[in-house]
């Protein structure tokens, strides 16, 4: 959507293959007034605005790149999303994911499936397991899955289901995708936004376009500025206001040149349970609900699939502990929107953010 110039992407996070998933208030809102010159030399009346959009993965997508002529179609990018689809979609019966999850031991991977499963076990490596691929029979027990559920799991259901869980459970060697316990299964949905992202912007770069911004479902990359104007690439992050959670505004505006930008938040998708709210960020460790202060994460990286992989973990570790391991990981630079005890809304960030804000 488009307001006053302002291109707005709704932000998903965690398992996000229908129109609600990472669907959270707190957006990021592109602002596509990004300008630069071609190292051609061109005149800036010679460069033209290509814009593509559509939908995939249950969301929206939407690439704009600056050239002299049209260089891509929407055929080809359709075509992009439709082979990843087939690799990493838990909706279609037929993909690659799917196929994983109903094998007993496992089987062999083609290449998105392969990058996609590599990235998850050192994201999960390094956050000690707090992003976790193998939580899928836990998304679908509290009803975030493909299939509704009218009873929420009790005690003995989870504690039923924890043994399938754990990335320690599945061993990728060469071009397959071992199982060490047949009732595991696995939901790339937390990071394929951000792979997809990703696939599509190195597309563009083969096809020498070296100014353009990628986004599929609030995940986004972005390269170079945009003509006419020479001004770069801004994108704002909006807020809550107070307790207000519906009412939001432009918080933070950040510049890039180059890199990733992706949330991950817990406000909106939940279910309700009495007087608890259930986030549809689970913990797999405990089986339950992550509780945490945090509204929401939104990182930056140099691509997105690191981006995405690492926003949904920064958010289920709560705030303190974020912010100590990304003290390690320079990498990686987080603002994070989080509840006080009193109710109010407050916001933080890592040291490194601040430069990007304008």
């Amino acid at each position: 959507m488009i307001f006053n110039g302002i291109f707005c992407c709704t932000c998903f996070g965690g398992q996000k293959e229908n129109l609600n998933k990472k669907l959270i208030v707190i957006a990021v809102s592109v602002m596509t007034f990004l300008l630069c010159a071609f190292s051609d030399g061109a005149k800036d009346s010679e460069i033209q605005a290509f814009h593509i959009a559509g939908t995939t993965q249950g969301t929206t997508y939407a690439v704009t790149y600056y050239s002299e002529k049209e260089l891509i179609k929407k055929t080809a990018i359709d075509s992009i999303f439709s082979r990843i689809d087939q690799s990493l979609s838990i909706y279609k019966p037929e993909s690659v994911i799917s196929q994983f999850n109903a094998s007993d031991f496992g089987i062999e991977t083609d290449v998105h499936f392969d990058k996609v499963i590599r990235k998850s076990m050192e994201v999960y490596k390094d956050t000690d397991g707090a992003f976790d691929i193998t939580v899928l029979p836990l998304v679908q027990a509290w009803g975030f899955g493909t299939e509704k559920v009218g009873v929420l799991p009790d005690s003995s259901r989870i504690k039923s289901i924890l043994p399938c869980v754990g990335s320690d459970k599945i061993r990728l060697r060469n071009n397959r995708l071992e199982k060490l316990v047949s009732c595991t299964q696995i939901d790339v949905n937390g990071i394929a936004q951000g792979y997809s992202v990703d696939v599509v912007a190195d597309f563009l770069e083969r096809n020498h376009i070296q100014n353009y911004l990628v986004e599929v479902g609030g995940e986004i990359r972005v390269k170079g500025k945009k003509y006419p104007g020479n001004k770069p690439m801004r994108i704002g992050i909006e807020t809550p206001s107070k307790n207000e959670f519906e009412k939001t505004g432009i918080q933070k505006v950040i510049q890039l040149d180059q890199g990733a930008v992706t949330t991950s938040g817990n406000y909106r998708r939940f279910r309700q349970s009495g007087s608890q709210k259930i986030s549809h960020i689970i913990d797999p460790k405990t089986g339950y609900s992550a509780q945490t202060s945090l509204i929401s994460v939104t990182v930056i990286a140099d691509d997105a699939i690191t981006a995405d992989g690492y926003d949904n973990a920064l958010l289920l570790m709560g705030l303190n502990k974020s912010l100590r391991f990304l003290e390690a990981h320079k990498n990686l630079q987080a603002y994070f929107i989080f509840q006080k005890p009193d109710g109010s809304v407050s916001d933080t960030a890592t040291a490194g953010f601040y430069p990007y804000v304008r």
